[in-house]
């Protein structure tokens, strides 16, 4: 009763101080609603950063990845730090020149409306058919696993997740689409510290419990008897081969903090360049501890369950159960209803986002008022809710929650990730040239993975997706840079400076950075 009261409670005062907080911020226009009206601060920022990623997905996934591999799946976090810097030092400042208000706006500008229309679109398929699913489903698991939802509700585990997810996606389309941005981003920066602290805890209690009461003893016994799973380099059969940090792994890393809109709106609604300059390192130095929370529990548990587990996935909630003690069981799964609401509101937020600005306002009705956007926006994301709840229970048989997510991302990633690249880098790549790669970058991926891997090569004779991902990022940046030798615009492309914000860096932002990936060096070195 005391955990159910302790969970209730926090939740509710969250809910209560992110409603108080954003109370006077104006979600009827679009700044207001879709970037909490250009106002948010390094903490706010960082703290959004870090929950909108750090959700079960990554918890429950990434931990049972670490049960079965050990700690060479920790490149997911550690890596994420340099992309995290290079957002904050090369693509944030461009971003904010612009004025964007999504990704798929600088597109527009770059190349066409349709190219933006296309990146927009597949952005929302990936985040209703994979990434809202995803969140909600591993969400369900921790949940129904904490607080054995089958046997307080006399239902089957199956009736349980899918109870879950219903209440999750509920409860979480309220907080994204009636709060807008600020409300979201203020929620995830007070459950971001509650993360920290139960995230933390939960290896420390578990160091304990190997060590008998003696958290150094518990560190000894568990690296000596499991000397195999602490190493940085993996093997080949490991979810992430060492040679794949430099093929695919630092793309994925760079799509998803630097052009992915769930991550990058964040950054986006800064009130100036210092700020968002700010939040985002301070955000890449906190995922450098991210193996502590997303990778070190799935080790310990493989210790305490002897590597007796039938459903990888569920290592971590086993592990909470065992060593958590009681009374702050109810906090810890509020704090991880808090991180799965928020990685759910945050795509929501998203989708919405990018359906009112770059679909609603663009096609359907050109000349709707602020007001009239954010409200089809909204009636948008309950119907995107809906379908993702809907979807949810069907996942459930992946082998490999984590791995399964960041193999289907692979289809809109990429192709994204390389025409924002050439928008970049070039001034006379023509729009025709975006579109053929993106649509021709999804349509080679989808063959490889879905058609040649399973049914002419195998599983196990074909590359890595991580490989795959890299040779396709190539292939594809030199069919856009071909096309724009043998068809160039008529004239170079100029980024303009709406002056919507101060876009004055930091003056430690270079020094900082470098700090940061000089010890994300450190750390493999070590542990090699």
């Amino acid at each position: 009763m005391f955990s159910l009261v302790s969970f209730f409670g926090f939740t509710i005062l969250v809910a209560f101080i992110a409603y108080y907080a954003s109370r006077n911020t104006n979600e009827n226009s679009s700044e207001g609603y879709f970037l909490g009206g250009r106002s948010l601060t390094a903490g706010v920022i960082a703290g959004s950063l870090l929950l909108t990623n750090l959700s079960t997905e990554q918890i429950v996934g990434l931990n049972g990845s670490a049960f079965e591999n050990g700690l060479s799946v920790m490149a997911w976090e550690t890596l994420a730090a340099i992309a995290i810097v290079v957002t904050a030092l090369y693509l944030l400042p461009r971003y904010l020149k612009s004025g964007l208000t999504t990704i798929p706006e600088f597109l527009a500008n770059r190349f066409d409306v349709t190219t933006k229309t296309i990146t927009s679109i597949l952005f929302l398929t990936g985040y209703v058919v994979v990434l809202l699913p995803v969140i909600l489903y591993s969400g369900s698991v921790v949940l129904s696993g904490m607080f054995d939802v089958p046997s307080l509700l006399k239902v089957t585990k199956e009736q349980s997740i899918l109870i879950c997810v219903w209440g999750i996606g509920l409860i979480g389309s309220i907080y994204a689409v009636f709060g807008g941005l600020k409300a979201v981003a203020i929620s995830d920066s007070i459950n971001a510290v509650g993360l920290l602290v139960g995230g933390i805890l939960i290896p420390i209690f578990g160091l304990f419990y190997i060590g008998n009461g003696n958290i150094i003893d518990g560190i000894s016994t568990l690296m000596i008897n499991n000397s195999d799973k602490f190493s940085s380099l993996g093997t080949d059969n490991s979810p992430v081969p060492f040679h794949t940090i430099f093929t695919g792994m630092m793309l994925v890393q760079l799509f998803y903090w630097g052009t992915n809109q769930q991550i990058i709106q964040r950054a986006l609604g800064a009130k100036n360049l210092k700020e968002g300059q700010k939040g985002l390192l301070l955000a890449s130095f906190l995922k450098i501890l991210g193996p502590l929370i997303v990778v070190l529990p799935g080790i310990i548990a493989y210790h305490i369950f002897n590597g007796n587990i039938s459903n990888i996935d569920d290592a971590y909630p086993m592990l909470v159960n065992k060593v958590l003690p009681k009374p702050l069981l109810g906090f810890f799964a509020a704090v991880i209803f808090g991180a799965i609401l928020s990685s759910f509101n945050s795509v929501l937020n998203s989708s919405v986002t990018l359906f009112g600005i770059d679909v609603y306002k663009q096609h359907i009705n050109p000349n709707a008022d602020e007001k009239t956007i954010v409200t089809y926006g909204k009636l948008f994301g309950v119907v995107l809710a809906i379908f993702a709840m809907i979807i949810a229970p069907l996942i459930a048989n992946a082998d490999s929650l984590f791995d399964y997510l960041q193999e289907i991302n692979g289809i809109y990633s990429i192709p994204i990730l390389s025409i924002i690249v050439i928008g970049f880098t070039t001034k006379k790549v023509p729009a025709i040239a975006a579109k053929i790669g993106i649509i021709l970058g999804s349509i080679m991926y989808i063959i490889s993975q879905f058609i040649l891997k399973p049914l002419v090569f195998g599983e196990e004779n074909y590359l890595h997706f991580l490989d795959i991902m890299a040779i396709l990022f190539i292939l594809n940046i030199c069919i856009m840079l071909l096309v724009g030798k043998l068809y160039p615009r008529k004239d170079d492309y100029i980024q303009e400076y709406t002056r919507k914000v101060d876009i004055s860096p930091w003056k430690y932002s270079k020094r900082i950075g470098l700090l940061i990936c000089a010890i994300v060096v450190f750390i493999y070195i070590y542990f090699a």
